[in-house]
């Protein structure tokens, strides 16, 4: 695994860096051994603020983590990573196994307001199924993800709904 670890309003001393590569190298055995891992550490005032972002295999994984410390900040965010990784390889397993979540369609209004875009952000979309596209929104702790469905080749995005379900929302030509 690739581990790149960089500093924000702080300087990286070798052995908070030896202690944050040590945490993120546990995930070696999880992970492919071409994976990247770019741990992020800031400081603002009293809040030490950890953030790593994993990508493997076309998945990415991120957390993040504030306290008085660093490297409880990183003990924190590891664990963090470590549920969310966890997950995801037992997610893999179930569906191996043909066990995965089924995903519910509903039709979505779009409102006409007057939206300012604050921010914007690409990425790389590799074709995948709903319930794949399910689970790494899951993973990611997000309420959406945007993906290409790997059997139309369109843009979808799938949802969290407040009862816990999932909606899917699928372009109409």
């Amino acid at each position: 695994m690739n581990i790149t670890v960089t500093g924000r309003n702080f300087d990286i001393t070798a052995p908070i860096r030896s202690y944050a590569e040590g945490k993120i190298h546990k995930f070696d055995k999880f992970l492919s051994a071409d994976s990247d891992a770019l741990v992020t550490m800031s400081v603002e005032k009293y809040r030490h603020k950890a953030e790593v972002v994993i990508k493997s295999n076309g998945i990415q994984i991120q957390a993040e983590s504030i306290t008085g410390e660093m490297y409880s900040s990183i003990d924190e965010v590891v664990e963090k990573l470590d549920r969310q990784i966890r997950r995801y390889k037992e997610k893999i397993t179930s569906k191996r196994k043909g066990g995965g979540k089924g995903v519910h369609v509903e039709d979505a209004a779009s409102t006409s307001e007057r939206i300012s875009i604050i921010k914007r952000k690409k990425f790389d979309m590799k074709p995948m199924d709903a319930e794949e596209a399910a689970m790494h929104m899951d993973l990611l702790d997000k309420d959406f993800y945007v993906f290409t469905n790997e059997q139309s080749g369109e843009i979808n995005v799938i949802y969290k709904i407040a009862d816990g379900d999932l909606g899917l929302i699928e372009p109409v030509k």
